[in-house]
This record gives C-alpha cells, structure tokens and sequence, in this order.
C-alpha cells in the first residue's frame, strides 16, 4: 500500500507505528541530490509496517489530499482489544466519528470487531440487528453488538 503525504510521511510512520501493534519503521529514504519542490536530505518515501501490513510513505507533495474514500481497517477480536488499538485520546477528541471511525494525520482508520463483520456477512435479519446497534454508539461495544445478532 502506498500512501501520498505532502512533507510528513516519516512523521505519520512513525506515529502510526507507535500506536499499533505489529507495526515498525523499517526504512527511510532520502534524496541524494535537490529536485524541483526539495533538497537533498529531504525524505522521499519512508517503508513502514501497520498492525502488520506493509505500506510506503511517499512524500509526493500538495497536489493529493487523503479523503474519506479510502480508509485502513483493524480488525479486533474483543472489546480489550478494539479499546487498545484506538487513537490517543487526544487525537481523537477532535475527530471522532460515528462509531470506532477516527481520522488521523489525515487518513481516515475503522477500528471494526471482527463480530460485526461476520454478522454484516452473514446477511438478514442478524445483520440488520447488529447494524442499528452499532448505529446508535458513539463507542463500539462488541458485547452489544454480539447481543444484537443473537436477537
């Protein structure tokens, strides 16, 4: 996966790799000579691993923007878990979303239980059921939306 960052690739690796597990910066790259918008040194792409699946950081500049099209999703297993792989609180108070949506660095991150998932697979009326739960939170609550698929 390949992420476009205007100047702060490395910055947003680093973070992101703070706050979730199975995530490292392996490599950064710098230019070897000046260019039109940098200088030598700058960072140009930066390869870095989150919650285990690789990505490289390209600071390509102002011309693209991260959008709500595109968001990275974390599956969670319970509610410890969906809870530990958030946002700092601090960085979510700001940009809080409808449920366990969060925009950080300027891309757009679902934190999602692997227990809706399977209920919004498994069609009907469970799904329907763990939909409209999941709806009404401000904060996923796996047991909730668990509840709500059983009927």
């Amino acid at each position: 996966m390949c992420l476009w960052f205007d100047k702060d690739a490395e910055a947003a690796a680093r973070f992101y790799s703070e706050i979730f597990p199975d995530s490292m910066v392996s490599a950064v790259h710098r230019a070897s000579g000046n260019y039109p918008s940098g200088k030598k040194g700058d960072v140009l792409t930066v390869e870095f691993t989150v919650a285990g699946i690789p990505c490289l950081g390209l600071n390509g500049g102002p011309t693209f923007k991260h959008n709500e099209a595109f968001s990275v999703q974390i599956a969670t297993d319970d509610q410890e878990e969906t809870d530990a792989t958030g946002m700092p609180s601090s960085e979510m108070a700001a940009r809080r979303a409808r449920a366990a949506g969060a925009k950080t660095r300027g891309l757009s991150w679902q934190i999602t239980p692997r227990g809706l998932t399977e209920a919004l697979a498994a069609g009907g009326d469970e799904a329907k059921r763990a939909f409209e739960a999941m709806m009404t939170m401000k904060k996923i609550n796996v047991a909730a939306i668990e509840a709500a698929r059983r009927g």
